[in-house]
Formats: C-alpha cells, structure tokens, sequence
C-alpha cells in the first residue's frame, strides 16, 4: 500500500505542472475580454514596462447609466515636450544593451502605455502590464520570453499611487519618477515603491531658505486641488511660521473645465484674481504638477490677454510643474512667468542623447506608437499612412530637426524627468546586474539550486535594488535611501521669459541635503533677472514696511505676526537690525547714541588738569598756596616784632603752615581717582582743616586769656603760655585723627565707577565707603569752628591793638558760611562737579582764614611798619583799658 500511494504521488506530482500548464495556454487562447490600446514594444530577455503621460484626456462626469466606451475621450490634449520621456527610455535601454560589462549577453526590452492622466487608464495599463502582451487576462501571462521586471512610471502623484496599488500586490518594483507624493514613503503600505526623486522635505527647507534670504516675510500659496497640494500645504505653513514668515492667502489651483463645469471655472478663477490682486504679497509659491495645474495655467494665459495690468508677481514654482510644456493647440503665453523661480530635480547633461535625438524619423519602421503623433504635432505636417494630415498641409519629410522647435514644444537637454527616467532604467539594470552575479556564484560554489537564469521573480530585485549605487554616464552617484528615495538634490532656476515666448532657464542657486551643515543652500542673487515689473530691483514681499534699526516691531491685535507697527525704542535702549522683536540695554559701560541703533563707549569722566574747570582751581590752589607760603616767610622774618610776636606766634606758624597744606591737599581732588588719592582725599582734608580749625581756636582762647591775665589779681595768668595753645592744638586735632582712623580702618574710600548717573559718562570718583563717616569729619570740624567763632565773637571788643578776636570772628563767619553752603550744593552735584565744589569750599575756607586772619598783619607790616612797635602796643592797650 506504501508502494502504491508512493507511486500515485510521484505521477501527481508529474502530471500536474503539465495539467495547469495546458489550463493556462487554453485561458490564453481564449478570446480577449478586455481590449487594450497599444502598446510600444521591444522584444527582450527581461521587460521593463512604463507607463508614461503625454496626453491629458478631458472626460465629461460619467453619468452611471451604461458602461463607458474604452476609448470614450470627448477631448483630448497632446503635451508634445513629454514624449522626451520615451526617448529617454529607450535611449537608456538602447545603451545598456550595447554595454559588454552591464548584463552581458543578456538583453533588455520594453512596454510602454499610456496613461491620459486618467485613473481608469492607469489601473488597465497596469493589469496590461502583469499579463500577455495584447491580451489583458489577470494573473496569467502566457508568454515564456519578456519576463517583466520592473515598471517606470508615475509623472503625477495619483498616477504613482494608481499603479502602485496594482503592481505593489505582485511585488514588482516600480520606479516613480515624476511623484513626490509622501505616502509612496511609506514602506509598509508601498514596500515595492522607488523614486528617482529626493524626498520632499528639502524642497520645502529650500523653499524657507530662499524666503529667508531676501527677507520675504508675507507669501501667497496656491496649491493644487488635491491630497498633494493639501498635505504640502500642511508641511509647509508650520515651516514658514516657525521662521518668522507669514501666509497671505492660501488658494487652490482650479481645474481645466469641461464644457459642463465652465460656470465652476469662472466662479474659481474670480476668487484666485481676488486674492492675488488685493494682498500686499509679491511673492507666490505654485505647487501642483503638470495636469493639477493646467487650470491655474490657463486663469494666467487669460489674465496676461485680457487684463489692462496683467498680474505681475514673483513665481516660485516646485519640482513637479513643468509650467514652460505647451499643450498642443493651445499656445498659452509664457510671460506671466518671466522673472520666476523654480526648483527642479538635480540634472546633468548625458553624453550622447543630444545625437540621438538627431537620428528620429517619422518614418522609420521603429514601432513607436507616439512618434507620428508627435512629429505630425509639433511640425504641423501630414503623415498619410499614420492617418495624420492636415487640409491644404505639406507632408512631413522625416528631416525635421528637433532643435529648431521651440523649448515650449521639445527640448535637445535631458529634462529633469527624463533624467530620472534615465538613472531609474539604469537602476534596475544593475540591479538585475547583481542579481544575476550573485546566482552565478551560487552555482559555482554548488550553494544553490540549479536554475535557468532568466527565470528570475520580479520581486527578487528588491534587496538588490535597495543597495544598488553607481555612477552613472554624467558622472552623477546615484542610490536609494532607506525610503527608497533618490539622494540627488534640487536646483534653482531663474525663468527668463522673451517676447516671442521662447525661454531660457538660469542655474542661479541649489539646495542639497548632501552638502556639509550651513552649505546646503546657495544662491546666486546677482544672476537672478526679475519680473520687470520691478525694475531688476529684489521685490519686497512684506506685509508691512520694516521697523529700521532703532525702532521695534509691536504687534497688531487680530492680525498675523508679521503685520506689526514700529514704535521708537525706549530711552536707553536700542535695536541695532531691521524688524527687531524687542529692545536692548547697553552695556554699563556703553550707552546709545542719538538714533538708539547702537551702542558708543561712555565718556570717562572726572575733573582733570587739561579741562578748564581743572586748571582754573589747580591754578587758584597754586597761587593761594604761594601766597600763604609768601605770608609765612614774613612772618619769620619779622618774628620778632609785637605784631607777629602778639597773640602766640608758634600758633600763626601752626596756621599758616596747616593753610598751606590746606591748599595743597585740593590738588589731590584733581586728576583720574586712585586708590591711594581716594584714601588721602577726606582724611587729609579733614585732620589738615580741623588743625587749622584748633589753631584759630587756641589763638581765640589765647587772646581771651590774655586779656584776663592783665587784671590785678587775675587768677589766668597761670593758664597762658605754649603749653596751652599746643594742648588745644593737639587735643582737638587727634580727636579727628581718631575719627579718620576709625573710618580707614572699617569702610575706607575706594575708587568707583558710577556708570548710571549721566547718560554718555562713566563717572569715575571716590566712593566715600561710609557716608556717615565723611559727614561725622564734616561735622566735627564744623563744630571746632562753631566754637571758635563763639569764642571770638564774644572776645571782638576786647581793647587790644593787635587784637585778633575780630579778624577771628570774620574769618569764621565766612568759614562757617562756606562749609553750610557747601553741603547742599555738594549733594546736588554728581561726578566732577562734585569735586569742583568740594575743592572751591576747600579753597574759599582756606583763603577767608588767610585773607581775615593775616592780610591786616601783612599790611602793617608791609605798609605800616611805624604802628608795628612796642610803644604803639602799650598806648592801644592803656586808652583800651581806659574805655571799658
């Protein structure tokens, strides 16, 4: 029983490949369910299928009520510059079969369809594609030659995700070379998607980047009228608002109307003028490919012919819109976009497709389904046998030249479409490259399973086309990201626009995410020719006019951001570029200047010998100084006559010497502050003016004493002498040694730097450390002279000839006059001016005690010598006595 069943099994498993084998040729000889339209064939080893846009059909909405012819194209319209996407296959196929070291001895060949931009198209060229070729029959395919391979194709995003949900199912690569749309990204729902595109996102940083560099904060956005224009928007608005750039307006792109939806069209294209017309926005971002905005083409074509001003504003176009593409019979004018930029895909010029191009012919028994339509189109010529004639035309004679059409209808340089188209054949031919070499290695080594090579799975190219990178013949390193996406980068292109609507495009800036942090953009601003409604100037797109430095942006209330008012910096602080969002301070040791656009160094200020104010008090100090020096020297010389001799003259030596010093120490005020001045400024002022103070003090006491000491038993003659005088002297001096040690030793003076007082100065002076003790110097010194004009007041009749209780008594009315007024006038004053009042009450003080005190001695000793006796002292002693 284990024999049989054995041998059953064994004749089973024979019999059955031979029994579906015979199923499947019966199903594909049966007669065809569902015609197709033709095809573009060439015969090879592996097939690499496409499915490619160069017509757009103009369909009426279905009504439902009977099933729709294949063929039912009400409109049609021939976009004659795509068929270099054709080319471009064929010219990549034709040059990796004549490469020995790419699949050698292995060719390639191709099916190509059309999509008419149509979804129905699209889903029945794909279902073409999984089947025998002229025979549409779903999951069998009859054919033991023209393994499909791979598929290129999706100019438009929908087309990319028609085909993809189709070919994704059997795992065969497809490889998009017109769709950005962010969902083929998605490698769980897509895994058998490839892009000869880089993703997306760039493009959108480029677009930033070139806002941001010509500081065009308030843009317009017209996007196409679908999920790619909705989901660019999305991603680009966030983008914008995080970079300081605000939106105008956000519009969709109408379509191209069929004669059912005119009355849309209108209502569409009037409420896009609107919103073009009435903002402030020069600069507008288009998005949208080649079918999604054939509509917005067409509102400017009508605009440009029928408006008194046509709109004139600054294009900024995405990779996806070819907007220069004529369609047949409907020259649209060009001009509207003269001045625009657009980003394109990164392209190179291929070697050899230039000749290539040269040997088309018409006639030529190639199989190319699109050539006649096109030649026929493009050259306004007849070809008969194609069925293609024109009434009263000539024929066309196969010697046409491509290069005397304009750009608008063909062009001799790859096209960024046709680049990828280009790279994404090359892609799947090294690919399939490595594929082949890796089986080859497993036979040899006796690893793997004995196959024939051409029986090879589409969706074995995977792993190898996720690794595939070469370079290719424009010199470009090409391979796929762990998205499936191309690496390259976009270029800038600047549109120059001509009268007769021929063109020339202008290399003027790239962005590529390759390119090393702070380099991935650039751009040229110098060879960018603009709209000429500006004048070659770089338009401004701003919502409002910018805030100049000095000035700050301050916000309107419901408006967006970058609609804002200007108002002046406050006082103190400036802004130093254009639209600031805030103010700044200056630094303490800076301050702004008149504009309040940027900070200047501040002035260092203090009293110095080269200003006026410096040198008229060091003058004043000097002479004073000379003088009181002057007063000294004669007073030693005439030592010993009764005037100096009278009233104690060690005292007057004390005096004279203290007020020479007194002086002399106002010129340590002047000058930059140091340390050391700032400790000898007070102190020195106040020990030098309180033994000054003691010495007038002692010399009133003195006099007092002496008058008392003359009365018949007068018990004061013991107090009289020197000793007295030097007690007072002494005494009261050290009391203020006490207070200056005490200040020096606990918060002494120290140089400071008042950076707040004056606007454009930096106050340099002393900071006394302790106010209260300055002020205790102050008041004890005013309190010795308190006292001494006390005493001397009361003692100013006392009648003695050389009596100097009444010179004692002015000298400290004006003393004390000029310290009470010192100290008001020394608290309003700040800086310099400080110091300036401080030495002129040092100097007044020192010259009323100089001038009351010794002038009148000075006088008779110089001008009266004959009163300068001692007969003359005793006479005004006796009449004295006699009248009190």
């Amino acid at each position: 029983f284990v024999s049989v069943t054995m041998v059953f099994c064994l004749l089973l498993l024979l019999l059955l490949p031979r029994a579906i084998c015979k199923i499947q040729m019966s199903m594909c000889f049966m007669k065809k369910p569902f015609p197709t339209h033709p095809d573009y064939y060439r015969q090879g080893d592996h097939i690499i299928g496409a499915i490619l846009s160069q017509v757009i059909s103009m369909l009426d909405l279905e009504s439902f009520q009977q099933p729709p012819h294949p063929w039912y194209i009400k409109y049609f319209m021939l976009l004659p510059k795509n068929y270099q996407h054709v080319l471009a296959l064929v010219f990549a196929i034709n040059k990796i079969n004549q490469d020995p070291e790419l699949l050698p001895n292995i060719t390639l060949g191709f099916r190509i369809y059309e999509s008419f931009f149509s979804a129905r198209k699209t889903y029945e060229s794909s279902f073409t594609l999984l089947s025998t070729r002229n025979g549409m029959i779903p999951n069998y395919n009859c054919d033991t030659q023209d393994k499909l391979s791979a598929v290129i194709g999706g100019l438009g995003s929908e087309t990319s995700l028609q085909m993809a949900t189709i070919l994704g199912i059997y795992k065969i690569p497809q490889i998009s070379y017109g769709s950005f749309h962010a969902m083929l990204s998605d490698k769980f729902q897509f895994p058998s998607v490839y892009r000869m595109l880089p993703n997306e996102e760039p493009q959108s940083l480029g677009l930033v980047r070139l806002m941001q560099h010509f500081r065009w904060t308030w843009v317009g956005l017209i996007a196409s009228d679908d999920d790619s224009g909705e989901k660019f928007v999305q991603t680009l608005k966030p983008m914008l608002i995080r970079n300081s750039i605000c939106v105008a307006f956000t519009e969709r792109a109408p379509h191209v109307p069929s004669p059912s939806m005119v009355h849309v069209f209108r209502e569409q294209t009037s409420k896009l003028h609107s919103s073009i017309s009435q903002t402030k926005a020069e600069v507008i971002v288009v998005y949208g490919d080649t079918d999604s905005l054939l509509g917005f083409k067409l509102f400017l074509h009508t605009n440009y012919q029928t408006a008194l001003t046509p709109i004139g504003k600054v294009w900024i176009t995405t990779a996806q819109w070819d907007f220069t593409s004529y369609i047949a019979l409907n020259r649209w004018t060009l001009k509207p976009f003269h001045g625009a930029l657009s980003f394109a895909v990164h392209t190179k010029e291929v070697p050899g497709f230039r000749d290539f191009l040269r040997t088309l012919n018409p006639y030529q028994p190639q199989g190319d389904i699109f050539i006649q339509r096109f030649w026929h189109t493009v050259f306004n010529c007849s070809i008969p046998y194609a069925g293609l004639t024109i009434k009263g035309g000539r024929n066309c004679s196969g010697k046409e030249e491509l290069e005397s059409l304009p750009g608008s209808d063909f062009e001799m340089k790859m096209s960024g479409q046709s680049y990828s188209i280009y790279n994404g054949v090359y892609a799947v031919a090294h690919a399939l490259h490595a594929l082949y070499s890796s089986k080859s290695k497993k036979e040899a080594t006796g690893k793997g399973h004995l196959l024939e090579l051409q029986n090879i799975q589409p969706w074995e190219l995977h792993p190898f086309l996720k690794n595939v990178r070469f370079n290719n013949s424009a010199g470009d390193k090409l391979y796929f990201d762990e998205n499936g996406e191309s690496s390259a980068g976009y270029n800038i292109l600047n549109w120059i626009v001509f009268p007769n609507d021929s063109f020339v495009r202008v290399e003027v800036g790239h962005m590529d995410p390759r390119a090393p942090v702070g380099q991935e953009f650039t751009i040229n601003e110098r060879a960018i020719v603009w709209n000429s409604r500006f004048n070659q100037t770089v338009p401004r797109s701003v919502c409002t006019e910018s805030c100049h430095p000095g000035y700050f942006r301050t916000v309107r209330e419901e408006e967006p951001l970058c609609c804002y008012n200007c108002a002046p910096c406050p006082e103190g602080t400036i802004s130093n570029q254009t639209d600031a969002d805030h103010c700044n301070k200056c630094p303490e040791d800076r301050y702004p200047n008149r504009d309040q656009d940027k900070c200047i160094p501040k002035i260092m200020d203090f009293l110095s010998y080269e200003e006026p104010l410096g040198f008229i008090l060091a003058s004043f100090a000097l002479l004073f100084s000379l003088l009181t020096a002057l007063v000294l020297g004669m007073f030693i010389k005439h030592r010993d006559t009764p005037i100096v001799r009278a009233n104690n003259r060690e005292l007057s030596y004390v005096l004279l010497f203290s007020l020479l010093l007194c002086f002399l120490c106002s010129l340590v005020f002047i000058g930059r502050p140091g340390r050391v001045t700032c400790l000898l400024r007070q102190t020195a002022f106040g020990v030098i003016f309180s033994v000054s103070v003691s010495s007038v003090l002692a010399k009133t006491i003195t006099v007092v004493l002496a008058f008392k000491a003359t009365k018949p038993g007068a018990s004061m003659r013991k107090w009289l002498g020197r000793r007295l005088a030097s007690s007072i002297v002494v005494s009261c001096s050290l009391i203020q040694v006490g207070i200056c040690a005490v200040w020096l030793g606990t918060t002494p003076p120290f140089p400071d730097l008042d950076m707040k007082s004056e606007a454009g100065h930096i106050l340099v002076q002393c900071n006394e450390g302790s106010n209260i003790a300055f002020y205790c110097v102050l008041g004890y010194m005013g309190f010795l002279a308190i006292v001494s004009f006390t005493v001397a007041f009361l003692a100013r009749k006392l009648p003695d000839t050389f009596n100097e209780a009444k010179f004692i008594t002015f000298s400290m009315l004006v003393f004390c006059s000029v310290w009470v007024s010192f100290i008001p006038t020394y608290l309003s004053t700040k800086g310099k001016y400080m110091v300036a009042v401080e030495i002129f009450s040092i100097l007044a003080a020192s010259a009323g005690l100089l001038g009351c005190i010794f002038i009148p001695k000075c006088y008779i000793i110089v001008l009266r010598p004959e009163l300068n006796t001692r007969e003359q002292l005793v006479m005004k002693s006796k009449s004295g006595t006699q009248e009190l």
